[in-house]
């Protein structure tokens, strides 16, 4: 039995590797009602986040016109073929910390002209500004995406942030759109998300809730709506577990903001550990505390409903993601980290919970896109390499702004050292064309997890899926072996007279695909 087994599971998703299998404990019964789905899972779950950090954006987006590496008026081209395919709907920029000490009009005007900062978060290093708010308009546009722009609140004034809602978006006469023009952008452009400072209680300004909630109402009131471009105003929200603070911003706060931000890192700060070199101990200890969002989403949006029973204020959780020791021999301050399948499974768990909690999730950004902590892309010089987070994003791209399907699930267990958590993790959505979508994640490393699905509502004739595994915990992607960890053709999944059955490889994402 287990020789057919392992045969099988190299057969369906075509990979090779050594890896032990066997029978997973307990079973993984699974009803999907496929007719009873209310809520939409809003595409912006799905966004990103760039920061003047490490080499997100000077080498990883950035490379300016005149460098070899192929690009558009300085954009790297194969970054943002890599991000197109994946839908990026949302960037957030220009942080983070970085944020609340970036003043925007050292930033535009000719880039000769402008003058080099000292970025005093990350590294101390001294940068050219060269990367502004013109080249990061350019950049979403090229992306095809929406800027999120995060304002300075810490140590700017309401006047400067002002202003630059003006500047970007007013299309009639004045002092701020004139400059725009002066600079070569005639037309006003649109930008709908607005954060009103970044961790006000921490870099951000050391902030009170309740010190902040005033501030941020004070900044709020000048964020004008100019012809028909809307602000959706977020706010600094809480660190983890700080319900204190969405309690206060909500009560003192809430009507007046659009969304709240939530950061939330798969972190031990004691002993973050490496990316690369860890045993299942470590593996077991970081998808348990990964599953912990799923706590912090529930509790913080208790709190939202007592002040906001009609969910109409968004629940951001615009930072998230591991956060491990850096890569040997690199500048501690750059938060370089390498990007294995245990981040590929923090990664599709953590989606899953956005999406089975979309009634009040709105937004999530990843940290960061490219070169820095759990990025979608890696870059060297002129060398790109997609790791497997970046695969996971292009797997659940399926379920932007589909209808979520409520679910009941058992299911079995993941043992470690005397612990437990669930093995597998599940969402399943509609698509606007009838498509079902469901992905699954094992986080059991040694076990395979057979699932029996039970589709009320609806009748399926065909099932397809794809699988994202590998034989060993820490596998990755390098700038010598970029496909060592990537998704395969799936067929371990069958119809049955009232669903399907499938068995999901050890330690895996998988989507199928039902129509």
């Amino acid at each position: 039995m287990k020789r057919t087994i392992q045969l099988r599971v190299v057969v369906s998703c075509l990979l090779l590797g050594s890896a032990v299998l066997a029978t997973a404990a307990g079973n993984n019964r699974l009803i999907i009602n496929a007719d009873q789905g209310k809520s939409t899972i809003s595409k912006h779950i799905y966004g990103h986040f760039s920061e003047h950090l490490g080499r997100c954006i000077y080498g990883g987006i950035w490379v300016g016109e005149y460098s070899s590496i192929p690009n558009t008026r300085g954009i790297r081209n194969d970054v943002v073929e890599a991000l197109r395919k994946i839908k990026i709907p949302n960037l957030r920029w220009p942080g983070g910390c970085f944020a609340d000490t970036y003043h925007w009009m050292e930033g535009i005007g000719p880039r000769e002209k402008r003058p080099s900062i000292v970025n005093t978060n990350w590294g101390g290093v001294t940068e050219d500004n060269h990367f502004g708010t013109h080249e990061f308009m350019d950049l979403c546009e090229q992306l095809s995406c929406e800027p999120y722009i995060c304002g300075n609140l810490g140590s700017g004034s309401v006047q400067e942030m002002q202003q630059w809602v003006e500047y970007l978006t007013f299309d009639g006469k004045s002092p701020m759109a004139d400059l725009r023009r002066a600079n070569g952008r005639e037309k006003a452009w649109r930008v709908h998300f607005w954060g009103v400072g970044n961790e006000s209680w921490g870099c951000g300004g050391n902030m009170r809730p309740e010190y902040y909630a005033d501030v941020f109402k004070r900044y709020q009131t000048y964020l004008y709506n100019f012809g028909g471009n809307r602000i959706f105003k977020i706010a600094s929200g809480p660190n983890d577990d700080s319900y204190s603070w969405t309690d206060v911003l909500m009560r003192e706060a809430g009507t007046v903001l659009g969304g709240l931000g939530l950061h939330f890192y798969t972190v031990d700060w004691s002993n973050k550990g490496s990316a690369t070199q860890f045993d299942e101990r470590e593996w077991f200890k970081t998808l348990k505390k990964t599953l912990s969002m799923k706590e912090l989403v529930e509790r913080h949006s208790t709190i939202m409903d007592k002040y906001d029973p009609g969910k109409r204020v968004g629940l951001m959780v615009d930072e998230w993601g591991t956060w491990y020791d850096v890569e040997p021999g690199t500048n501690p301050g750059f938060l370089y980290q390498q990007n294995s399948l245990r981040d590929a499974l923090v990664a599709a768990i953590n989606l899953n919970i956005f999406n089975n909690h979309c009634d009040r999730v709105r937004m999530a950004c990843i940290a960061q896109m490219v070169n820095v902590l759990q990025a979608a892309i890696l870059t060297k010089d002129e060398k790109m390499v997609l790791t497997p987070t970046y695969h996971v994003y292009d797997l659940y791209q399926v379920h932007q702004d589909a209808t979520l399907l409520p679910i009941d699930f058992e299911p079995g267990v993941y043992s470690y050292n005397n612990e437990q958590i669930p093995a597998v993790n599940i969402s399943a959505s509609r698509d606007s064309r009838g498509k079902i979508h469901v992905t699954l994640c094992n986080l059991d490393p040694n076990h395979t997890n057979p699932v029996s699905v039970e589709l009320r509502g609806v009748r399926v004739s065909r099932i397809s899926g794809r699988c994202l595994t590998a034989g060993a915990l820490n596998a990755h992607n390098t700038f010598d072996q970029p496909n060592a960890v990537k998704p395969v053709e799936f067929e371990d999944a069958r119809l049955t007279a009232t669903g399907f059955e499938s068995t999901i490889p050890s330690k895996s994402v998988v989507m199928l695909e039902l129509e």
